[in-house]
């Protein structure tokens, strides 16, 4: 049980990297073609330029499924192009703050004495669970809500699968060989991320929880179609996936402070690469830049063009 605790606080967290800088000089005579390098790849992205900064902005989602296929090798070749990398926001833990999940992973893992999920879910909702433990043989009704709904999304419709190449792991393993400067966009301190898991109250997942069922009863032909969407450039349909819907009402996402903090840190980035000259490749979770309110919503509300997929319905519909 307490390794889905673990593995949830890791979601947060990327590696730091930082090898030389490339010469601003370089950058200002490869910029169109790393961009048109980088398009080839079939992962979505979006082009913003002011002055002699460019950024890409790169919109990952977790597990595609294996079987749809993205062309890694053009990214890769991108990303040894630019001048610098952008990665998540990573998570400054100390041996103690993992020491702490450990010897708390009773409240992280199960319900308060004496409750179940009758006691939080209303019953529809509930009858819906009562079908998945018949389903699947499993009997969820004591376990947190942490837990439920990370078995729901990783174990059952197989999100924690390494099916295909992510993103990520392209982006960075070219850096990493390309010598490129990566940064982490911001960091989360660990103390804070165990204390908001440790005193969220179980009815603060509910609608947590309501997504994952949902989810979990799309199975992985909802999985496969968020994974379709996503090669074919089709932001709308992925964002309304109930998988990615689960998602973005989980943790870290759905907590006030924390999926503020998160979503802040990204727009500050952005800003802060278009001070820079050349190109700036950021991997962003698509759900941050696609969201209503999002860092695309940012961007064009302050008057930057955005060169890339519609990432709103109402964009296709025009």
């Amino acid at each position: 049980m307490a390794r889905a605790s673990l593995a949830l606080i890791a979601c947060v967290a990327a590696v730091v990297m930082a090898p030389p800088r490339v010469a601003a000089q370089e950058a200002e005579t490869t910029v169109d073609e790393i961009i048109v390098t980088a398009r080839r790849s079939g992962a979505p992205m979006w082009e913003v330029t002011r002055g002699g900064s460019t950024v890409l902005l790169v919109g990952a989602i977790q597990a595609v499924p294996a079987g749809i296929e993205w062309r890694p090798g053009p990214l890769e070749q991108a990303t040894r192009q630019a001048q610098r990398v952008y990665f998540p926001q990573r998570i400054s833990a100390s041996p103690a703050d993992l020491f702490r999940v450990i010897w708390r992973s009773r409240t992280l893992t199960r319900m308060p004495e004496g409750r179940t999920t009758t006691d939080y879910l209303s019953p529809e909702w509930q009858a819906r669970l009562d079908a998945l433990e018949a389903t699947y043989g499993k009997d969820w009704s004591r376990d947190s809500f942490l837990v439920l709904s990370s078995e729901l999304l990783s174990d059952r419709l197989g999100l924690r699968d390494r099916g295909n190449q992510e993103v990520g792991e392209v982006v960075r393993r070219a850096a990493r060989r390309g010598r490129v400067p990566v940064t982490s966009i911001g960091s989360v301190r660990g103390d804070a991320v165990i204390d908001d898991l440790l005193t969220r109250p179980p009815e603060s997942w509910v609608p947590c929880v309501e997504a994952t069922i949902a989810a979990a009863e799309a199975g992985r032909p909802a999985v496969e179609a968020r994974g379709l969407a996503w090669i074919r450039f089709d932001v709308p349909a992925v964002m309304a996936s109930p998988i990615e819907a689960a998602m973005s009402q989980c943790w870290p996402w759905s907590d006030p402070a924390l999926g503020t903090l998160l979503r802040g840190q990204w727009i500050s980035a952005v800003e802060g690469a278009l001070r820079q000259p050349g190109v700036t490749l950021a991997v962003a979770p698509l759900r941050v830049l696609a969201e209503p309110g999002g860092v695309l919503d940012d961007l064009e509300r302050r008057g930057l063009e955005i060169i890339g997929p519609d990432w709103r319905a109402d964009q296709a519909a025009d």
